[in-house]
């Protein structure tokens, strides 16, 4: 995770509230460990189902080995279990990469603000 984001601290209470989450669901790929990860979280809006796919990251040292798209078509998969869903993500546009991933695997960029708001 901390290759996601540098202010991203993941230790084992918040893997065990993610999991234990009915709604949220934690998908890994290891090879001798953990080397990538994607979470899918569903909830209900007045406009429909939904869900959000976050947190996708693949460790620096696999990257080039289309973990990250078979971890995507992965999540796909499991969406597309839930259906009707809508499927909503973000990315950085710094990650040119992940960018080009997203929308290689069916995703269309959205015209919308993105906000944001940290309460603790």
């Amino acid at each position: 995770m901390g290759q996601l984001s540098q202010r991203c601290v993941f230790d084992e209470k918040k893997l065990r509230a993610v999991t234990e989450d009915a709604n949220c669901h934690l998908y890994v790929c290891t090879e001798g460990g953990i080397i990538a990860c994607a979470t899918l979280c569903v909830y209900v809006s007045p406009t429909g189902r939904k869900a959000s796919v976050e947190d996708v990251v693949v460790s620096e040292n696999c990257r080039g080995r289309h973990i990250g798209r078979d971890l995507m078509l992965y999540v796909l998969e499991r969406a597309r279990e839930l259906a009707p869903i809508e499927l909503h993500l973000t990315s950085k546009p710094a990650r040119v990469a992940a960018n080009a991933l997203y929308r290689s695997v069916g995703f269309l960029k959205k015209e919308t603000n993105a906000y944001q708001m940290v309460m603790e």
